[in-house]
């Protein structure tokens, strides 16, 4: 269990309810057990009343006394095991709830190097399926393995001092239950994973297809995934039978022995009363005794997979709550950012690929400036943006912004004087106004019309039936590529940023909005430093210096003018680009 001790400040966090409600445990179970002395007092009176030992007078006096004792034990024992749950099962709950929290800021201190190593499936299971595992150690778990330790340190003793050999025949079924639900519970966890994985699979599988419908419906592929769907769910569905037949053993191995422990009680009980060597009280409390700890019994089996179970997801959420992000924040004081930036000899590779990006890269770009990165797919433009946001770290070489190193500044103000637009536009599942505001949540409605002007996409928008309040599909899908590219913009736009950094973002729009925009940038941020990728000369023509990458070095550098003039991958594009305009 030496997983689940990381789960130790938690409990710290509640302690305080936690031994509250182990109080409640022992008094919840302290008048049940009160409530079969009762029970067996009051068949003692009833018995001497039978055999005219009391008058009836005295029969009805005691009788009532007793059943009003009894009726505020159940009363009590039924409160007490309500604060119990409240308390233990709750705290569970809130427990539940701080790991995911603990997680879920985990995952977003990561570097982005992390999520290209793992699957997003996974990020989430262990999330929710393995925190959920953990929760049933926390609550259910510590729960019923404290109340099974309170009853059996009560009852226990009890019985052997009122009838010792009576007692060790009467727990004789009992070890056989509880190895019985032990091994029980391993096949039934065994083939819950079994059952949860192939749940993933078909997750997976619908979302995909649900993504990718216009693919499906364009190649008429229905046929086919509708096969593979449906081997999916008819695998899913032989798992989940599997599982059902083991659980389907699992409460009448439980009433069975129950039964032989209440046969065992009755005959070996009833001989013994039969032959005066116990009273008749003491067999009636025998029976309910039985009965009353027949499921802590089972539950010590069951509880056994719960923890291993919850072992098993501690360990996998361990690994990912130990591991630092590769970008630290080193920096506590606030480092305002201006907008100049230097690349010097920067060089970088790819650790999950061992690709190298870029090679002794070098070029400044003064505050307001704007400059166009041009090259191959594959050339490394995108890694510029990605290591100016800090994204990754460089492998040798220095970026600098405003005459200091990148890593000597508060990444926080970093990133927020940043505004970001790639070329394959990510949008929420939420209204388009939210969406634009995603990069100023406190932006007014009127800003957030003015940035959209700014982005050309306001006459969209406005042609919705919903206006600015229309809600998006998954990923945007709602909207065109053209439309996503813009709202993105605008996104970006309305932070306000010192730093601009559009990575191809202009690819899905015509080149009469493309010069609208790139306009309009001029205008609403005239002291913001701005980077553009493209493959469009026109997109570049304007900025203040051009680069050209080539397998991550530079093999041009200038203005319009003056790369127009020289051979080279730069005009070669031009006049590309320019005969397909004429024609």
């Amino acid at each position: 269990m030496k997983a689940l001790k990381s789960l130790n400040h938690y409990f710290l966090r509640y302690k305080w309810r936690l031994i509250i409600g182990i109080f409640t445990i022992i008094a919840a179970r302290f008048f049940a057990v009160t409530v079969v002395t009762l029970v067996g007092k009051s068949v003692k009176v009833i018995e001497a009343y039978l055999k005219t030992e009391i008058t009836t007078t005295q029969f009805e006096n005691d009788l009532q006394y007793y059943l009003l004792l009894l009726l505020g034990a159940v009363f009590l024992s039924g409160f007490f095991t309500f604060l119990m749950r409240q308390l233990i099962i709750v705290v569970s709950r809130y427990i539940e709830a701080d790991l995911k929290d603990d997680i879920y800021a985990q995952y977003q201190r990561l570097s982005l190097g992390f999520y290209k190593k793992n699957r997003t499936g996974d990020l989430m299971n262990r999330i929710s399926e393995d925190v959920g595992k953990v929760r049933m150690y926390i609550g259910p778990a510590i729960m019923y393995m404290l109340t099974a330790l309170v009853l059996f340190a009560t009852v226990i003793p009890y019985m052997y001092t009122t009838a010792t050999s009576l007692t060790l025949y009467t727990l004789i079924p009992l070890p056989i239950l509880s190895i019985a639900i032990y091994k029980l519970s391993r096949e039934i966890h065994k083939r819950s994973t079994i059952v949860q994985e192939y749940l993933s699979k078909l997750t997976t599988f619908t979302q995909e297809s649900f993504s990718g419908i216009s693919v499906i419906k364009a190649y008429t592929l229905e046929g086919y995934t509708q096969q593979g769907f449906t081997k999916l769910s008819d695998d899913s569905k032989n798992k989940n039978l599997d599982l059902v037949k083991v659980q389907a053993f699992f409460f009448p191995l439980m009433i069975g022995l129950i039964g032989s422990s209440n046969l065992l009680v009755i005959y070996i009980g009833g001989n013994q009363y039969i032959n005066d060597q116990i009273k008749l009280e003491t067999l009636i409390e025998f029976i309910m005794f039985v009965n009353m700890l027949t499921w802590p019994v089972a539950t010590v089996g069951w509880v056994t997979s719960i923890i291993k179970a919850a072992e098993a997801s501690q360990i996998r959420i361990n690994e990912f709550l130990k591991i630092e992000p590769e970008i630290q924040n080193t920096i506590e004081t606030k480092t305002p950012i201006q907008g100049e930036i230097t690349f010097d000899n920067v060089s970088f590779t790819y650790e999950d690929t061992n690709i190298t990006a870029l090679k002794n890269v070098s070029f400044s770009i003064q505050k307001g400036q704007t400059l166009a990165i041009i090259g191959r797919t594959g050339s490394g433009k995108s890694t510029i943006l990605e290591l100016i946001g800090r994204l990754y770290e460089v492998t040798s070489g220095e970026i600098r912004i405003d005459n200091t190193p990148i890593q000597d500044l508060n990444l926080d103000n970093l990133r927020a004087s940043i505004g970001y637009v790639p070329q394959d536009a990510f949008l929420f599942s939420d209204s388009i106004k939210e969406n634009i505001k995603f990069g100023a949540p406190n932006a007014t409605d009127e800003e957030v019309i003015s940035y959209a002007k700014a982005a050309v996409v306001h006459q969209n928008i406005a042609e919705f039936k919903e206006g600015y309040d229309t809600i998006l599909g998954e990923r945007g899908i709602t909207l065109s590529g053209g439309q996503k590219q813009r709202v993105s913009i605008a996104r970006a736009l309305i932070s306000k940023p010192k730093l601009i950094l559009l990575d191809d973002s202009l690819s899905a729009v015509d080149t009469e909005t493309e010069e609208q925009i790139l306009e309009n940038l001029d205008q609403t941020s005239k002291n913001t430093t701005t980077i553009i990728v493209s493959h469009r000369i026109s997109s570049a023509k304007n900025a203040d210096q051009i680069i050209i990458l080539n397998e991550g070095q530079i093999t041009q550098q200038g203005t319009h003018n003056q790369l127009i003039k020289e051979e080279g991958y730069y005009k070669e594009l031009y006049l590309k680009q320019l005969d397909e305009k004429e024609m």
